[in-house]
This record gives C-alpha cells, structure tokens and sequence, in this order.
C-alpha cells in the first residue's frame, strides 16, 4: 500500500474515531468487570463492621487487619505470572477465569466464616486475592491492544473507574444490606453479580481486535495504523512471542521510578480503603449506615473528578503540551496534593467529623488524578510487554496493601485515639512525598529501546516523531 494511500485511510478513519465502535463496547466491558472486581474486594471493609457486632465474630483489631489483608496475599502471587499467561494465552481467558473463581468464592464467603472462623475466611479472601491478581495486567493488555494512542489515557481511564463504580455500590449499599437483610446477603449479592458479569463477558468480549467478530474493517485498521506511527521499527516477530527483558526492567529509570509511585498510591489508597469505615465508627461515631454511605463518599469524588481529569487532559492535548508533562501533571495532582490533604486530616479536632468527611472526600477524589500519570504509563514505555510491566509493578506495589492494614493493627491500639490515627495518615503521606518525588525526576513517556528486543539497531525517534507520540498519546 502507497504512503498516498496510508494517509487517505488515517485521515478518513481519525475522522471516524468520533463515533462509537467495538473499542468502546469493549472498554465498556472492562468498566463492569472491574466494578463488579472491586465490589467483591471491598465488600468485606463494610461488611467486617457489622460481623464484629455478634458475639461469634469478636475478633480483635490486629484479627480484623490480618483478615482484612489477607485478600492481598493472594492478590501479589498472580501479578507477574498473569501478564506472562495473558500475552500467551489471551487477556479474556485469564480474566474470565479469574472473576469467576472468584464470584462463587464470594457466594461462599458466609458460610466459610461460620464454620471454619477467621482463619478459614482469611483463606477465602487469599484465593480470591490470587484469582483478582490477574485483573490488571490482563487489563493493560487489552488496552494496549484495543486502544490507539491517542485514546490510551482516556478510555484506560474509563476503563479503571469501574473500579471507583464498584466501590462507591458496595459502601453504599453494604450497610444498608446487612441492617436489612444480614451482612451474609452482602457477599450473596456481589458474587451472584460477577458471576452475571462473567457470562457477559465470556459471549461478547475479545483479547484483541484482530479475534473479535464484532468490529469493523474499517474500526481494525484504524487501531491498527494508529498503533503502527506510535513506533519507528517492526517487529521481526508477532509480539506474543517476544521473551520478556527482565534485565532491563529492572535497570530502566523510567519503570523503577513508576513502580516507586505506584508503590506510593497503593499504600495510600488500600490503607485508606480498608480503614475509613473504622475511622469513621470509632473517631467520627458515625453508625453503620451512615458509615457505609460516607464511606462511598470519597470514591463518589474520585469517580467524579476523573471525568474531570479526562476531559482536562484531552485540553492539554489539544494544546500540545508534552506527554511526559501530562503524566507528571495528573500524578503530582494524584500524589502531592492528598499528601497535603493528609497532613491537615491529622489535626483536625474529634468533634470536627464534617470537616473530616471532606478532607478524607478530597484526599482519595485526588488520587485519581493518578489514572492518568502513572497508571497508564505503562503502555507509554513498552506496547509490547504492557501486561508484564503491570504485573511487575503492581505485584511490588500491592505488598503496601497488605503493610498498610497490618501497620493500623500495630498503630492504632485504640480505635478512638484521634492521635494515633494521626501517625496513620502521616505515614501515608510520607509515601505520596517519595513515590512522586521520583516519578518526576526520573519519570518518562517515551517508548524504551527494550520494547522491541529483537530488533538489531534501535533508533531514537526524530524531534518530529517524538513530537507526534506526544500529541497523539496524551
């Protein structure tokens, strides 16, 4: 095909890239399977308040942080593994069989509990930490295959929000649920609802354009052209087959320092996740009710502020600001600003439960400036190995979601000790000060030389073609 040609299609089908097409369709999937995802992984943060009001469930603080950490034992020993499995056997095989493990443990959750204790749910939570861990690298997998550059940080921000959807359902219903019906009913539901989610998805969703029955030629070629000028060499063979270069992950600034940050954000959302139902009953007095509605507050802001951020970063592009400006951008709003938030959160007065409430509403509403740093990131440094990078990433990060909760087990003795829930909310921000910190001196956008590592001479790009990745990958 002429280069005539090449540029009458990419002009004819930018102008389509308006319109709606199976791309959407599958992002929209990927929205619902991570609602549903985070719905059955937070359902437990509410649900533990109202077990510990019966006799058979008085567990104390540092049993409630172990069960409550134990999903994340599970959930690190998939990560590297699941972005290997989903390049060799497709990102829709290790998804589905992982949310569907998954849903019917959860519909088993009550009764694991009654018979077998703490112990027993805590070895419920770790499988279904080892069936979730394949989420995420499956997902970036996906998006790197089904978005084009220029799309990649808003549809991978749609896609992820379904993460805030799922948590915002969940607090805000699971109190309700358990006053009316028992807190049983709470994981009944959720399980019953993935595993809806996972027929759905199992008919309609696709590991990649080229496999699904329901996308145009026209749509095809348009993700495939746009994937195609994001890079300057070809693959000498199809990417799937590509031996990962873990020697230079490990020695590549730009993914330590993301993995630094993603470090940083994890501890800061999960503690925060897993904590503020407490926080909110023992230091606010807030019953579980209302606990479990303004405990969704603060995703309810997170879920909104990304629409926000999205359109915010589409301005920017338009502006033909800097890729790598655009990241650190969204990961400074992400990070620095709740780091500041925190540190305000912690002298605010017991009696001062409103002021609180927003605080803790901007804190974690910020961090989803974050979606559009350093979680997509990924994609910008390596298309091909997208899904690994995740896995790698996010399996080292999610080592802070279990220090976090167990951290609260040894710091705060007493419940309704303001004080020390304040050491808490120093510590996190402590980590949002370090992990930015590096993600801005030694963060980057540009596709690194180990994408590719069967090609013999790598080229760095052109100031024009470093130019174009830039406007288009925003």
């Amino acid at each position: 095909m002429s280069e005539n040609i090449k540029m009458t299609k990419n002009r004819r089908f930018e102008a389509e890239d308006s319109g709606l097409g199976e791309r959407h369709m599958q992002i929209f999937l990927l929205f619902c399977g991570l609602m549903v995802g985070f719905a059955m992984r937070v359902n437990l943060s509410v649900a533990i308040v109202a077990m510990t009001e019966l006799p058979e469930y008085q567990w104390t603080e540092r049993i409630k942080s172990l069960v409550l950490s134990s999903f994340f034992w599970g959930y690190v020993m998939t990560q590297v593994p699941a972005g290997i499995l989903a390049r060799k056997f497709g990102a829709k095989a290790t998804i589905v069989t992982g949310l569907s493990i998954c849903s019917v443990l959860n519909v088993f959750t009550p009764i694991c509990a009654r018979l077998g204790g703490w112990q027993l749910l805590c070895a419920v939570r770790l499988l279904e930490g080892i069936c979730q861990g394949v989420l995420y690298p499956s997902y970036h997998t996906l998006i790197s295959s089904w978005v084009q550059p220029s799309e990649r940080a808003s549809l991978g921000t749609y896609a992820y929000m379904g993460a805030q959807f799922g948590t915002i359902v969940m607090l805000a219903t699971s109190g309700i649920l358990a006053a009316m019906a028992g807190w049983s009913s709470i994981f009944y539901i959720s399980g019953g609802v993935g595993c809806i989610w996972v027929a759905g998805y199992w008919l309609r969703g696709s590991s990649s354009p080229a496999q699904s029955k329901y996308i145009s030629q026209e749509e095809n070629q348009l993700i495939e052209l746009a994937q195609a000028r994001e890079v300057d060499t070809k693959l000498e063979q199809p990417k799937e087959t590509l031996s990962p270069p873990w020697l230079s992950f490990f020695t590549s600034p730009a993914f330590l320092a993301l993995t630094a940050t993603h470090c940083a954000s994890t501890w800061g959302f999960w503690t925060l996740l897993t904590q503020i139902p407490n926080y909110m009953k023992n230091v606010l007095g807030k019953d579980i009710k209302s606990n479990a509605l303004l405990s969704s507050l603060p995703y309810t802001m997170m879920l909104l502020l990304s629409w926000f951020f999205v359109w915010l970063s589409k301005i920017l592009q338009k502006k033909s600001i800097s890729l790598s400006f655009s990241r650190k951008f969204f990961n400074t709003l992400g990070q620095f600003v709740p780091m500041l938030l925190l540190v305000a959160l912690g002298y605010v007065q017991q009696e001062q439960d409103t002021l609180a409430v927003i605080l803790l509403c901007l804190t974690v509403g910020l961090n989803s400036g974050s979606q559009l740093g350093f979680v997509i990131n990924h994609i910008d440094l390596s298309p091909n190995f997208a899904g690994v990078l995740m896995g790698i990433s996010n399996g080292i990060a999610n080592i802070m979601s279990i220090a976090g909760p167990l951290l609260v087990g040894v710091v705060v003795t007493n419940e309704k000790d303001a004080s020390q829930w304040r050491i808490v909310f120093f510590v996190t921000a402590a980590f949002y000060l370090v992990g930015n910190g590096l993600f801005l001196i030694f963060g980057s956008a540009t596709i690194q030389d180990w994408n590719d590592p069967t090609a013999k001479n790598h080229r760095s790009p052109t100031p024009q073609l470093e130019s174009q990745k830039e406007a288009e990958g925003s």
